[in-house]
């Protein structure tokens, strides 16, 4: 494993390769984002993740042993799993899949999985660990990971008052100089999580307080559009549009939520 200093956030270009050739040259960030491996609705949301960017602020390098805490549909999973698979190692740190088979979260492990399966030559090498907070919540062994990601997670988490316990999990799997990046929906002070958005100060201070110090933050995904006050929280905001019709224009024209976007690191003490 290996320990990088702050990366400089550069910007993406915009062209496709094909499907096929992902897995033969995956080296780079700004191939992958566009790649033709991904559906055009989520290309289409590149404009307001900027992943290219965010990886590359957070530090990834392709010889890295990453975690992703909740891939959700694999929007990510897309972009690192590929990146990762000749020198480093993903690991999709996902819903538990050995509960309800009629539960959300089981219903969408087992579509994740299954998402992987479809094209080994994309994701033969990804390494997928039940991780379900705060039943479970180791992610592997101490020291033994390089870097962390969430991505719009921790509201779930606050919400099960489990967000500590998902940090200090972070926290005991990265090696000292290990990278914990996060990327949330950006609400204010005493906003509650169930509106899908958090307060940026108290998530340092949490991190701060299980051992993280932060790097920097940067607004690479702020949208100041979001005024944060919607009937349906944020999955008001597309891509969920909770609303359906009622106020559709309106909301598309707002864009997707205002996000912090944070990089944390272990210390080596």
């Amino acid at each position: 494993m290996k320990k990088f200093g702050l990366v400089a956030a550069m910007v993406a270009a915009t062209f496709a390769i094909p499907a096929q050739a992902v897995a033969a040259d995956a080296s780079s960030l700004e191939q992958l984002v566009q790649g033709e491996h991904r559906s055009a609705k989520h290309i289409a949301r590149n404009e307001y993740r900027h992943p290219q960017q965010t990886l590359e602020l957070f530090g990834i390098h392709p010889d890295m042993t990453v975690i992703e805490l909740w891939p959700g549909g694999g929007w990510y999973t897309e972009i690192l799993a590929p990146y990762l698979r000749d020198n480093g190692q993903f690991i999709a740190a996902s819903f538990d899949t050995s509960g309800d088979p009629a539960s959300y979260r089981v219903k969408a492990g087992k579509r994740f999985e299954a998402k992987l399966a479809a094209q080994p030559a994309l994701y033969d090498a990804t390494k997928v660990i039940a991780f379900n907070p705060p039943e479970l919540l180791s992610l592997g062994g101490e020291n033994t990971a390089d870097m962390v990601l969430t991505f719009r997670n921790l509201h779930n988490w606050a919400m099960s008052d489990s967000l500590e316990g998902v940090f200090s999990a972070a926290y005991d799997v990265l090696s000292p100089g290990g990278v914990f990046g996060v990327v949330e929906h950006r609400g204010f002070a005493g906003i509650d999580p169930r509106s899908g958005y958090m307060d940026q100060g108290e998530v340092i201070a949490l991190a701060e307080k299980v051992g993280f110090r932060l790097a920097m933050t940067s607004e690479i995904n702020a949208n100041d559009k979001d005024i944060k006050d919607y009937p349906k929280g944020v999955w008001t905001l597309p891509p969920v549009l909770r609303m359906k019709e009622v106020d559709r224009a309106k909301y598309l024209a707002i864009g997707e939520s205002d996000r912090m976007t944070l990089k944390f690191y272990k210390p080596e003490i």
